[in-house]
């Protein structure tokens, strides 16, 4: 008999119950991540991780730009988001997919409100010109949580990205010349984690097939205990309880993510 997917995630429910999966991993473990940066000779930063079978890349580019009205001393960053079509069989030529969106907010909110980047510093003239980050994530294989992958693959990028050399004459950035000064980062790195919660468990980094089952997700961006930003997703409901578990869990694995984009920063 073809087993339905129906079937696939009844298994999967079973399993977890009895804290197991299908790869053989605990419920709080990550598949093998792998992090390789400087992969892009025209950005200023770039970085390909994997997640098991899921891959993204990310890269970071600079350029000048007007600063925005309400910073009129700050740099500007903007964070998008592609999820190409070869990266799954469900993705359709045309618009991307909501969830591209979601990814995006949830980096660029986890970036932000951290102040990873100390986007004062990255003023050339209040209220005229300010350097302006773009973070590029794309997605290359969606095996399940695009969401963690992107958010170290944005701060392994940035960690490596330098400034483009500025003419003063032209006001410009040379593009391919690169000085060695690196973007403004501060020193405490938010590390951006998902939870899945199905039926009663709690786990991270899902494939897609656990993924396909959860009920509900909670993003925490996080550093040291200090939480900077969350994004829920799915309509289950959480109790205090498994909310305090999901933060508990979140703060263990942080510490072991962080060494993982540390020991491969070139």
């Amino acid at each position: 008999m073809i087993e339905t997917p129906k079937m696939t995630g009844e298994r999967i429910k079973e399993y977890l119950q009895e804290g197991k999966r299908f790869d053989g991993r605990k419920l709080d473990e990550f598949r093998k991540i792998t992090i390789e940066t400087g992969v892009s000779k025209n950005a200023e930063g770039s970085a390909r991780v994997n997640l098991g079978k899921t891959e993204v890349l990310v890269g970071v580019k600079l350029d000048v730009a007007e600063p925005y009205s309400d910073s009129q001393e700050e740099g500007n960053l903007m964070v998008t988001a592609e999820f190409l079509t070869m990266s799954s069989p469900r993705l359709d030529l045309g618009p991307q997919p909501f969830g591209s969106l979601e990814l995006a907010r949830v980096i660029d909110r986890g970036i932000r409100e951290s102040h990873f980047i100390d986007l004062k510093k990255l003023c050339i003239k209040k209220g005229e010109k300010v350097w302006n980050v773009m973070i590029d994530i794309y997605s290359i294989n969606d095996d399940g949580n695009l969401l963690d992958a992107a958010g170290i693959g944005a701060i392994a990028a940035l960690k490596t990205a330098r400034i483009p050399r500025y003419n003063e004459e032209t006001g410009k950035p040379i593009f391919g010349e690169w000085t060695d000064e690196k973007i403004p980062l501060s020193k405490e790195t938010p590390i951006s984690l998902t939870v899945h919660k199905i039926g009663n468990s709690l786990i991270i980094d899902p494939t897609k097939e656990e993924e396909d089952i959860s009920e509900t997700r909670v993003t925490v961006c996080s550093s040291n205990g200090i939480v900077y930003s969350l994004q829920k997703g799915e309509s289950k409901e959480l109790s205090v309880e498994e909310f305090q578990k999901i933060l508990d869990l979140v703060e263990k694995t942080e510490k072991k993510i962080y060494k993982e984009i540390e020991s491969n920063i070139k």
